[in-house]
């Protein structure tokens, strides 16, 4: 197999593409779209999403130390681009993609309700890096869509939200399931012989 050789650069990829919300009052609400996202602790829970210096929520989360990450899904890949292309300096983002802004249970930030998932996030640190500030936050409540939850078991079923994946500036539905988490090590069930009658 051979190989083509790149500059170094940020090829991890597919990402999430998440719309993080911010604000503590109606009057200051924004929407910024982030690819640089993702878990970094199980216990406690910890994420961090990466912000430039000059973005308008960059400002508002560094005083507010809150923000909530919202998953996206197909049908909001428009608003998802939308927010991240546009700047809350110039719109109201909730009023021109028509997303519903809802009380954040646990930190002062609003949610998406049309995102299938919104997780609570405090922040605890933010690192200086370059380009980017990482903000280091503690997941501090999780919200999720009762239409994803299976009534018959109670299990919450993310896959059934067709969420948004981002690859190289590009957005992509998820795909079909391959695997679960430990299949290539499962051991198989030997069959039961047929009761004879």
């Amino acid at each position: 197999m051979s190989k083509v050789s790149f500059k170094p650069g940020t090829m991890i990829y597919p990402l999430p593409a998440v719309m993080v919300s911010c604000g503590e009052s109606e009057e200051e609400y924004n929407i910024i779209t982030i690819g640089w996202v993702g878990t970094i602790c199980s216990e406690p829970p910890m994420c961090y999403i990466s912000i430039r210096k000059s973005r308008l929520s960059h400002e508002i989360i560094s005083r507010t130390k809150a923000f909530v990450i919202n998953l996206t899904t197909k049908d909001l890949t428009k608003a998802t681009d939308w927010c991240g292309v546009k700047s809350g300096r110039d719109y109201n983002k909730f009023k021109e993609t028509a997303l519903t802004p809802i009380p954040a249970l646990k930190v002062k930030a609003p949610m998406i309700e049309e995102s299938p998932l919104n997780i609570e996030c405090e922040v605890v640190e933010i690192k200086e890096l370059g380009s980017h500030d990482m903000f280091i936050a503690r997941v501090v409540n999780v919200n999720a869509d009762n239409k994803l939850i299976d009534p018959q078991t109670n299990a919450f079923e993310l896959e059934k939200a067709n969420l948004l994946a981002y690859s190289h500036g590009k957005y992509y539905s998820i795909g079909e399931k391959l695997g679960f988490f430990g299949f290539s090590i499962e051991k198989k069930r030997k069959k039961k012989n047929p009761k004879k009658v």
